[in-house]
């Protein structure tokens, strides 16, 4: 894929995949087809620094999802972070915004940094850093917007949720802002390092850590978990559906 119009149908494809076989996959790939239309709004009324290199990196960006998932399809083991995800989608007591926060951390804390890096190839790296922080400004407004129509999907989140306040839990205290931080610091070390390969495993390995957390949240959590999955909708293509409208309803506030 050369251009954000192509990772576009690849996305509609991997929606449409995700709906015929009822994969939870379809979640995360639903919020970030959105994050993608946006960017490329973005990039036709030229609002980044450079349009041309913003499209270079959501190309890369996406890419890795891409690749990852069809890498996962087809049986070839993707990178730790993605493959927990992947796994964790065939289980249905999974709520749905943790199999959206498993595919934004593998995306956002792996991927963006990686994708920065090597959209800027022998240029200075802080070149990048502000369109880098306008892609992750796209998703928090997204994951915010979901978070605050979650009862639509998950109609006793929010009831249940506050139970839980002032807990030290990944799945209530993920935040789209502190993965950005944590992003671009790996993405100077990504740039920087000599062996890409052995930095990828070892940062791919502590994402790895924070997904667990996600799929296993304490006691307490947990309990609350299993009581909000048990209301939220079986049908993953009508979850699918339901969340389209979520993420394009919060992309027009």
């Amino acid at each position: 894929m050369e251009t954000i119009d192509e990772v576009l149908v690849r996305m509609d494809q991997i929606v449409d995949e995700c709906k015929s076989t009822q994969s939870r996959i379809g979640y995360f790939a639903i919020l970030y087809r959105q994050v993608t239309r946006r960017i490329r709004d973005g990039i036709l009324a030229r609002e980044f620094e450079d349009n041309p290199r913003m499209e270079k990196l959501d190309v890369l960006f996406a890419g890795r999802f891409i690749d990852a998932y069809d890498s996962w399809k087809n049986g070839v083991r993707p990178t730790e972070s993605w493959l927990m995800a992947f796994e964790a989608s065939k289980v249905s007591r999974h709520l749905v915004l943790q199999h959206l926060f498993l595919g934004i951390n593998a995306h956002i804390n792996l991927d963006l940094g990686i994708s920065a890096a090597d959209t800027m190839g022998a240029n200075p790296i802080a070149g990048i850093q502000n369109d880098f922080n306008k892609i992750n400004a796209v998703l928090a407004e997204l994951v915010d917007g979901v978070k605050a129509n979650i009862s639509t999907v998950s109609p006793i989140f929010g009831w249940l949720i506050p139970l839980a306040k002032g807990r030290d839990e990944m799945l209530l205290n993920f935040s789209i802002r502190l993965a950005r931080d944590g992003a671009w610091k790996y993405a100077g070390e990504y740039y920087a390092c000599e062996d890409r390969t052995a930095s990828v495993f070892e940062r791919d390995m502590t994402i790895a850590k924070l997904a667990n957390k996600l799929i296993n949240p304490g006691k307490f959590l947990l309990f609350i978990v299993k009581i909000v999955s048990l209301a939220e909708w079986k049908s993953v293509s009508r979850t699918m559906d339901q969340l389209d409208m979520v993420v394009k309803e919060a992309q027009t506030i």
